[in-house]
């Protein structure tokens, strides 16, 4: 299927997102990372590069979920499917030379009150991949479900921060390991 102008757009502006965030990024930069002409920004999002930024992260909320849905169906257990998740995050982080961070987080830690809409797109991405999480914790009977997928998004987010500023894995493995144990731990404890 080939791709059209629009989705090229918001995939540079992924890309631009993980690397360098909303501000670091201009908009030649992500018109030659589309490979699209100087007119296309303005004519498929007229709001300019917010509303861009807007598209991208519903993109990064919509392709995390259905990331998790797939990983969970081929890994039922979550605990291992989370794992995978975090390993994966490493991967990439560590292929780019610990350039490519989450899109999402990098945009969060530069937006101000004044980015009402980056804001709200931002709010609910996170809220999807939490549900996301906590539906699958759910359905295998792990208690505190809700407070277990946020904490482990805020692990992933915080852990990929420092990981990516310290240019080692170190803090995002350790952290894992151990959130993962103590998961574990306490889910076959007897109540």
């Amino acid at each position: 299927m080939t791709k059209t102008t629009r989705d090229k757009l918001i995939d540079a502006m992924i890309d631009a997102l993980q690397r360098k965030g909303l501000h670091g990024v201009g908009l030649n930069e992500l018109l030659a990372g589309a490979g699209a002409p100087k007119g296309s920004l303005y004519h498929h999002f007229p709001g300019g590069k917010t509303e861009l930024a807007v598209a991208a992260i519903e993109r990064v909320g919509r392709r995390a979920e259905q990331a998790f849905a797939a990983l969970f169906e081929h890994q039922p257990e979550p605990l291992d499917a989370l794992a995978t998740w975090l390993q994966s995050a490493l991967g990439q982080l560590q292929g780019s030379a610990f350039e490519r961070g989450c899109p999402l987080a990098t945009v969060a830690l530069e937006s101000g009150p004044e980015d009402g809409e980056i804001r709200v797109a931002l709010a609910e991405a996170f809220d999807t991949i939490r549900h996301a999480l906590q539906r699958q914790l759910q359905q295998h009977g792990y208690p505190e479900a809700e407070g277990l997928s946020a904490l482990f998004v805020a692990l992933y987010e915080g852990g990929l921060l420092q990981a990516r500023v310290a240019g080692t894995s170190e803090p995002l493995k350790q952290a894992a390991q151990t959130l993962l144990h103590l998961t574990r731990q306490h889910r076959t404890e007897p109540r």
